[in-house]
Protein backbone atom coordinates (compact mmCIF):
# COMPACT_ATOMS: atom_id res chain seq x y z
CA UNK A 1 0.00 0.00 0.00
CA UNK A 2 2.86 2.38 0.79
CA UNK A 3 4.06 1.98 -2.80
CA UNK A 4 0.88 3.76 -3.98
CA UNK A 5 1.76 6.80 -1.86
CA UNK A 6 5.46 6.91 -2.79
CA UNK A 7 5.02 9.72 -5.31
CA UNK A 8 2.83 11.71 -2.92
CA UNK A 9 5.40 11.40 -0.14
CA UNK A 10 8.20 12.58 -2.44
CA UNK A 11 6.06 15.48 -3.63
CA UNK A 12 5.31 16.37 0.00
CA UNK A 13 9.01 16.44 0.88
CA UNK A 14 9.70 18.77 -2.05
CA UNK A 15 6.85 21.09 -0.99
CA UNK A 16 8.03 21.12 2.63
CA UNK A 17 11.58 21.90 1.50
CA UNK A 18 10.19 24.79 -0.55
CA UNK A 19 8.21 25.92 2.50
CA UNK A 20 11.38 25.93 4.61
CA UNK A 21 13.30 27.89 1.96
CA UNK A 22 10.44 30.38 1.50
CA UNK A 23 9.94 30.79 5.26
CA UNK A 24 13.62 31.43 5.90
CA UNK A 25 13.86 33.85 2.95
CA UNK A 26 10.86 35.83 4.23
CA UNK A 27 11.54 35.83 7.98
CA UNK A 28 15.17 34.89 8.64
CA UNK A 29 13.79 33.22 11.80
CA UNK A 30 13.83 29.52 12.71
CA UNK A 31 10.71 29.83 14.86
CA UNK A 32 8.75 31.72 12.18
CA UNK A 33 9.88 29.25 9.52
CA UNK A 34 8.80 26.31 11.68
CA UNK A 35 5.42 27.97 12.19
CA UNK A 36 5.00 28.42 8.45
CA UNK A 37 5.87 24.75 7.77
CA UNK A 38 3.37 23.70 10.46
CA UNK A 39 0.60 25.66 8.70
CA UNK A 40 1.50 23.92 5.41
CA UNK A 41 1.12 20.53 7.13
CA UNK A 42 -2.22 21.49 8.71
CA UNK A 43 -3.52 22.74 5.35
CA UNK A 44 -2.56 19.44 3.70
CA UNK A 45 -4.46 17.46 6.37
CA UNK A 46 -7.45 19.80 5.94
CA UNK A 47 -7.45 19.21 2.18
CA UNK A 48 -7.29 15.41 2.59
CA UNK A 49 -10.13 15.35 5.13
CA UNK A 50 -12.34 17.55 2.93
CA UNK A 51 -11.56 15.63 -0.27
CA UNK A 52 -11.77 11.97 0.79
CA UNK A 53 -15.29 11.75 -0.61
CA UNK A 54 -13.94 13.31 -3.81
CA UNK A 55 -11.49 10.40 -4.13
CA UNK A 56 -14.31 7.86 -3.78
CA UNK A 57 -16.46 9.58 -6.41
CA UNK A 58 -13.48 9.98 -8.75
CA UNK A 59 -12.79 6.26 -8.41
CA UNK A 60 -16.45 5.45 -9.20
CA UNK A 61 -16.18 7.34 -12.52
CA UNK A 62 -12.62 6.26 -13.34
CA UNK A 63 -13.36 2.53 -13.01
CA UNK A 64 -15.60 2.77 -16.11
CA UNK A 65 -13.03 4.71 -18.17
CA UNK A 66 -10.38 3.07 -20.32
CA UNK A 67 -6.76 3.07 -19.17
CA UNK A 68 -5.71 5.90 -21.50
CA UNK A 69 -8.25 8.37 -20.13
CA UNK A 70 -7.63 7.21 -16.57
CA UNK A 71 -3.98 8.11 -17.02
CA UNK A 72 -4.84 11.46 -18.62
CA UNK A 73 -7.07 12.42 -15.72
CA UNK A 74 -4.54 11.34 -13.10
CA UNK A 75 -1.80 13.40 -14.82
CA UNK A 76 -3.35 16.38 -16.63
CA UNK A 77 -6.27 16.41 -14.22
CA UNK A 78 -3.85 16.81 -11.33
CA UNK A 79 -2.10 19.70 -13.09
CA UNK A 80 -5.49 21.41 -13.40
CA UNK A 81 -6.41 20.59 -9.79
CA UNK A 82 -3.09 21.64 -8.23
CA UNK A 83 -2.02 24.54 -10.43
CA UNK A 84 -5.39 25.73 -11.70
CA UNK A 85 -7.57 25.56 -8.59
CA UNK A 86 -4.97 26.22 -5.89
CA UNK A 87 -3.11 29.06 -7.63
CA UNK A 88 -4.90 30.40 -10.73
CA UNK A 89 -8.44 30.24 -9.31
CA UNK A 90 -7.85 32.57 -6.30
CA UNK A 91 -5.86 34.94 -8.54
CA UNK A 92 -8.73 34.99 -11.06
CA UNK A 93 -11.21 35.82 -8.28
CA UNK A 94 -9.06 38.74 -7.16
CA UNK A 95 -8.55 39.97 -10.73
CA UNK A 96 -12.31 39.92 -11.47
CA UNK A 97 -13.51 41.21 -8.08
CA UNK A 98 -10.96 44.03 -7.87
CA UNK A 99 -11.01 44.85 -11.58
CA UNK A 100 -7.26 44.44 -11.94
CA UNK A 101 -5.03 42.45 -14.26
CA UNK A 102 -3.51 39.05 -13.45
CA UNK A 103 -0.08 40.55 -12.77
CA UNK A 104 -1.53 43.02 -10.27
CA UNK A 105 -3.52 40.19 -8.64
CA UNK A 106 -0.29 38.21 -8.28
CA UNK A 107 1.44 41.26 -6.80
CA UNK A 108 -1.37 41.68 -4.27
CA UNK A 109 -1.10 38.03 -3.23
CA UNK A 110 2.62 38.37 -2.55
CA UNK A 111 2.92 41.94 -1.25
CA UNK A 112 -0.49 42.62 0.33
CA UNK A 113 -1.85 39.23 1.49
CA UNK A 114 -4.40 40.82 3.85
CA UNK A 115 -6.05 42.71 0.97
CA UNK A 116 -5.81 39.58 -1.20
CA UNK A 117 -7.62 37.53 1.47
CA UNK A 118 -10.27 40.23 1.86
CA UNK A 119 -11.08 40.20 -1.86
CA UNK A 120 -11.23 36.40 -2.10
CA UNK A 121 -13.39 36.13 1.02
CA UNK A 122 -15.66 38.87 -0.33
CA UNK A 123 -16.45 36.64 -3.31
CA UNK A 124 -17.58 33.81 -1.03
CA UNK A 125 -21.33 34.23 -1.65
CA UNK A 126 -20.95 33.66 -5.39
CA UNK A 127 -18.55 30.76 -4.89
CA UNK A 128 -20.90 29.17 -2.35
CA UNK A 129 -23.82 29.47 -4.76
CA UNK A 130 -22.01 28.01 -7.77
CA UNK A 131 -20.04 25.27 -6.00
CA UNK A 132 -22.91 24.30 -3.72
CA UNK A 133 -25.40 24.05 -6.59
CA UNK A 134 -23.06 21.99 -8.77
CA UNK A 135 -22.21 19.58 -5.97
CA UNK A 136 -25.88 19.31 -4.97
CA UNK A 137 -26.74 18.27 -8.54
CA UNK A 138 -23.96 15.65 -8.45
CA UNK A 139 -25.14 14.22 -5.12
CA UNK A 140 -28.88 14.36 -5.85
CA UNK A 141 -28.34 12.88 -9.31
CA UNK A 142 -26.99 9.71 -7.68
CA UNK A 143 -30.06 9.22 -5.49
CA UNK A 144 -32.73 10.54 -7.89
CA UNK A 145 -32.31 7.50 -10.14
CA UNK A 146 -35.28 5.21 -10.77
CA UNK A 147 -32.94 2.41 -11.95
CA UNK A 148 -30.98 2.44 -8.69
CA UNK A 149 -31.60 -0.87 -6.87
CA UNK A 150 -28.90 -0.86 -4.17
CA UNK A 151 -29.79 1.31 -1.18
CA UNK A 152 -27.87 2.09 1.98
CA UNK A 153 -30.17 4.38 3.99
CA UNK A 154 -33.13 2.51 2.56
CA UNK A 155 -36.03 4.55 3.93
CA UNK A 156 -34.72 7.72 2.26
CA UNK A 157 -33.03 6.35 -0.84
CA UNK A 158 -35.97 4.20 -1.95
CA UNK A 159 -38.29 7.22 -1.78
CA UNK A 160 -35.85 9.43 -3.69
CA UNK A 161 -35.51 6.73 -6.35
CA UNK A 162 -39.30 6.61 -6.77
CA UNK A 163 -39.62 10.41 -6.89
CA UNK A 164 -37.00 10.49 -9.66
CA UNK A 165 -39.73 9.33 -12.05
CA UNK A 166 -40.84 12.99 -11.96
CA UNK A 167 -38.68 14.80 -14.50
CA UNK A 168 -36.22 17.36 -13.07
CA UNK A 169 -37.44 16.74 -9.49
CA UNK A 170 -33.91 17.28 -8.11
CA UNK A 171 -33.58 20.61 -9.95
CA UNK A 172 -36.90 21.79 -8.52
CA UNK A 173 -35.80 20.81 -5.01
CA UNK A 174 -32.47 22.61 -5.40
CA UNK A 175 -34.13 25.76 -6.77
CA UNK A 176 -36.41 25.88 -3.72
CA UNK A 177 -33.37 25.63 -1.44
CA UNK A 178 -31.60 28.41 -3.36
CA UNK A 179 -34.62 30.71 -3.10
CA UNK A 180 -35.04 30.04 0.64
CA UNK A 181 -31.37 30.82 1.37
CA UNK A 182 -31.43 33.89 -0.91
CA UNK A 183 -34.44 35.24 1.02
CA UNK A 184 -32.20 35.39 4.11
CA UNK A 185 -29.52 37.48 2.38
CA UNK A 186 -29.22 41.16 1.54
CA UNK A 187 -30.76 41.97 -1.87
CA UNK A 188 -27.39 42.46 -3.61
CA UNK A 189 -25.96 39.24 -2.15
CA UNK A 190 -29.21 37.40 -2.88
CA UNK A 191 -28.95 38.27 -6.58
CA UNK A 192 -25.32 37.15 -6.69
CA UNK A 193 -26.17 33.92 -4.87
CA UNK A 194 -29.12 33.05 -7.12
CA UNK A 195 -27.19 33.88 -10.29
CA UNK A 196 -24.22 31.78 -9.20
CA UNK A 197 -26.51 28.92 -8.16
CA UNK A 198 -28.29 28.99 -11.52
CA UNK A 199 -24.92 28.94 -13.30
CA UNK A 200 -23.89 25.97 -11.15
CA UNK A 201 -26.97 24.06 -12.33
CA UNK A 202 -26.30 25.08 -15.94
CA UNK A 203 -22.66 23.95 -15.64
CA UNK A 204 -23.80 20.53 -14.43
CA UNK A 205 -26.35 20.20 -17.26
CA UNK A 206 -23.76 21.26 -19.86
CA UNK A 207 -21.17 18.76 -18.61
CA UNK A 208 -23.82 16.01 -18.54
CA UNK A 209 -24.93 16.97 -22.06
CA UNK A 210 -21.38 16.79 -23.41
CA UNK A 211 -20.95 13.38 -21.81
CA UNK A 212 -24.24 12.14 -23.28
CA UNK A 213 -23.40 13.39 -26.80
CA UNK A 214 -19.98 11.71 -26.65
CA UNK A 215 -21.53 8.45 -25.42
CA UNK A 216 -24.09 8.50 -28.23
CA UNK A 217 -21.38 9.10 -30.80
CA UNK A 218 -19.27 6.26 -29.39
CA UNK A 219 -22.29 3.92 -29.41
CA UNK A 220 -22.90 4.73 -33.07
CA UNK A 221 -19.25 4.09 -33.92
CA UNK A 222 -19.28 0.80 -32.04
CA UNK A 223 -22.44 -0.27 -33.91
CA UNK A 224 -20.54 0.40 -37.14
CA UNK A 225 -17.71 -1.85 -35.96
CA UNK A 226 -15.24 0.85 -34.95
CA UNK A 227 -13.03 0.46 -31.90
CA UNK A 228 -13.83 3.27 -29.48
CA UNK A 229 -11.68 4.22 -26.51
CA UNK A 230 -12.77 7.67 -25.41
CA UNK A 231 -13.44 9.02 -21.96
CA UNK A 232 -13.56 12.72 -22.77
CA UNK A 233 -17.00 13.16 -21.20
CA UNK A 234 -15.86 11.57 -17.95
CA UNK A 235 -12.63 13.58 -18.07
CA UNK A 236 -14.54 16.88 -18.31
CA UNK A 237 -17.01 15.81 -15.63
CA UNK A 238 -14.25 14.85 -13.18
CA UNK A 239 -12.35 18.09 -13.69
CA UNK A 240 -15.43 20.25 -13.07
CA UNK A 241 -16.26 18.07 -10.05
CA UNK A 242 -12.70 18.45 -8.74
CA UNK A 243 -12.96 22.20 -9.13
CA UNK A 244 -16.21 22.30 -7.18
CA UNK A 245 -14.71 20.21 -4.39
CA UNK A 246 -11.77 22.61 -4.22
CA UNK A 247 -13.87 25.72 -3.53
CA UNK A 248 -14.36 25.11 0.18
CA UNK A 249 -10.76 24.04 0.70
CA UNK A 250 -9.36 27.16 -0.98
CA UNK A 251 -11.68 29.52 0.89
CA UNK A 252 -11.25 27.67 4.19
CA UNK A 253 -7.46 27.84 3.88
CA UNK A 254 -7.61 31.59 4.55
CA UNK A 255 -8.68 30.78 8.12
CA UNK A 256 -5.13 29.53 8.66
CA UNK A 257 -3.08 31.77 6.37
CA UNK A 258 -3.52 34.58 3.85
CA UNK A 259 -0.20 33.82 2.15
CA UNK A 260 -0.77 32.46 -1.36
CA UNK A 261 2.49 30.49 -1.40
CA UNK A 262 1.72 28.76 1.91
CA UNK A 263 -1.84 27.94 0.84
CA UNK A 264 -0.72 26.59 -2.55
CA UNK A 265 1.94 24.34 -0.98
CA UNK A 266 -0.36 22.95 1.71
CA UNK A 267 -3.36 22.29 -0.53
CA UNK A 268 -1.16 20.80 -3.26
CA UNK A 269 0.23 18.20 -0.84
CA UNK A 270 -3.32 17.24 0.12
CA UNK A 271 -4.39 17.06 -3.53
CA UNK A 272 -1.54 14.64 -4.36
CA UNK A 273 -2.56 12.30 -1.54
CA UNK A 274 -6.18 12.39 -2.76
CA UNK A 275 -4.89 11.39 -6.22
CA UNK A 276 -2.94 8.48 -4.73
CA UNK A 277 -6.01 7.39 -2.78
CA UNK A 278 -8.11 7.51 -5.95
CA UNK A 279 -5.61 5.25 -7.77
CA UNK A 280 -5.63 2.83 -4.82
CA UNK A 281 -9.44 2.60 -4.84
CA UNK A 282 -9.50 1.93 -8.59
CA UNK A 283 -6.70 -0.68 -8.54
CA UNK A 284 -8.07 -2.66 -5.61
CA UNK A 285 -11.70 -2.52 -6.75
CA UNK A 286 -12.69 -1.26 -3.32
CA UNK A 287 -16.03 0.13 -4.50
CA UNK A 288 -17.18 -3.29 -5.71
CA UNK A 289 -15.96 -4.94 -2.53
CA UNK A 290 -17.65 -2.43 -0.19
CA UNK A 291 -21.04 -1.88 -1.81
CA UNK A 292 -22.20 1.08 0.32
CA UNK A 293 -18.95 3.07 0.24
CA UNK A 294 -20.05 4.94 -2.89
CA UNK A 295 -23.36 5.77 -1.19
CA UNK A 296 -21.50 7.25 1.78
CA UNK A 297 -19.40 9.40 -0.55
CA UNK A 298 -22.46 10.79 -2.33
CA UNK A 299 -24.21 11.49 0.98
CA UNK A 300 -21.04 13.35 1.98
CA UNK A 301 -21.30 15.34 -1.27
CA UNK A 302 -24.92 16.24 -0.49
CA UNK A 303 -23.86 17.30 3.02
CA UNK A 304 -20.96 19.35 1.63
CA UNK A 305 -23.27 21.01 -0.90
CA UNK A 306 -25.76 21.89 1.85
CA UNK A 307 -23.01 23.33 4.04
CA UNK A 308 -21.55 25.31 1.15
CA UNK A 309 -24.95 26.78 0.25
CA UNK A 310 -25.72 27.57 3.90
CA UNK A 311 -22.29 29.21 4.31
CA UNK A 312 -23.57 32.13 2.23
CA UNK A 313 -25.57 33.04 5.36
CA UNK A 314 -23.88 31.21 8.27
CA UNK A 315 -20.17 30.53 8.69
CA UNK A 316 -19.44 26.81 9.09
CA UNK A 317 -15.94 25.74 10.26
CA UNK A 318 -14.09 23.55 7.75
CA UNK A 319 -13.37 21.10 10.59
CA UNK A 320 -17.10 20.41 10.90
CA UNK A 321 -17.38 19.88 7.13
CA UNK A 322 -14.49 17.42 7.14
CA UNK A 323 -15.81 15.51 10.15
CA UNK A 324 -19.29 15.13 8.65
CA UNK A 325 -17.88 13.75 5.40
CA UNK A 326 -15.50 11.40 7.22
CA UNK A 327 -18.29 10.17 9.52
CA UNK A 328 -20.61 9.38 6.59
CA UNK A 329 -17.91 7.50 4.68
CA UNK A 330 -16.78 5.61 7.80
CA UNK A 331 -20.39 4.61 8.53
CA UNK A 332 -20.95 3.39 4.96
CA UNK A 333 -17.69 1.41 5.11
CA UNK A 334 -18.69 -0.22 8.41
CA UNK A 335 -22.14 -1.02 7.01
CA UNK A 336 -20.54 -2.57 3.91
CA UNK A 337 -18.31 -4.81 6.03
CA UNK A 338 -21.35 -5.81 8.11
CA UNK A 339 -23.31 -6.66 4.96
CA UNK A 340 -20.47 -8.79 3.60
CA UNK A 341 -20.31 -10.78 6.84
CA UNK A 342 -24.08 -11.38 6.74
CA UNK A 343 -23.89 -12.59 3.15
CA UNK A 344 -20.94 -14.86 3.97
CA UNK A 345 -22.79 -16.38 6.92
CA UNK A 346 -25.88 -16.92 4.79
Amino acid sequence: MLRNFKGSLLFSLVCLALAVAYGWFQTQSIAATAGLVWIVLVLSVLEISLSFDNAVVNAAVLKDMDAVWQKRFLTWGMVIAVFGMRIVFPLAIVAIAAGVGPVEALRLSLEDPARYEQIVSGAHVGIAGFGGAFLAMVGLGFFFDEDKDVHWIRWIEERLSRVSAIKAAEIALLLVVLVVIASLLDPAEALTFLTAGALGIVAFVVVEAIGTVLEMREAAQQAAGAVVKSGLGGFLYLNVLDASFSFDGVIGAFALSNNMVVIALGLSIGAMFVRALTILLVKQGTLAEYRFLEHGAFWAIVALAGIMLASARVAVPETVTGLIGAALIAASLWWSVRQRRREAEA
